[in-house]
């Protein structure tokens, strides 16, 4: 993630296949680390939470990254943000990413 002014993920918006099934991790070293409470929320462009029916599994922390469920069946053209919230030295943060489904 980056700094504390913007809570994108630094790497920008990532691509997945509508056929790829991913466990896509975030870093949190940068926001403190050693993150607690975590969950995830996927939106789909119209801002509709999609999480139930695109992500199987539950989140994982080992040392400062989260791994989060897999992300799959999504639909093609369509773009999802990503948002994880999470606990780091008191602090409750939300950090997300952009996933651009491709055929």
């Amino acid at each position: 993630m980056t700094g504390t002014r913007k809570r994108e993920v630094i790497e920008g918006p990532q691509p997945q296949g509508v056929d790829e099934e991913i466990a896509w991790g975030l870093d949190t070293t940068g926001c403190g680390g050693s993150p607690t409470d975590v969950t995830v929320v996927v939106k789909d462009s119209d801002g509709n939470d999609v999480t139930s029916s695109v992500t199987t599994g539950s989140v994982s922390v080992a040392g400062n990254v989260i791994t989060l469920p897999t992300i799959h069946s999504l639909t093609a053209d369509e773009d999802y943000r990503v948002e994880v919230k999470f606990t780091s030295g008191g602090q409750v943060l939300v950090g997300w990413f952009m996933l651009l489904a491709e055929e």
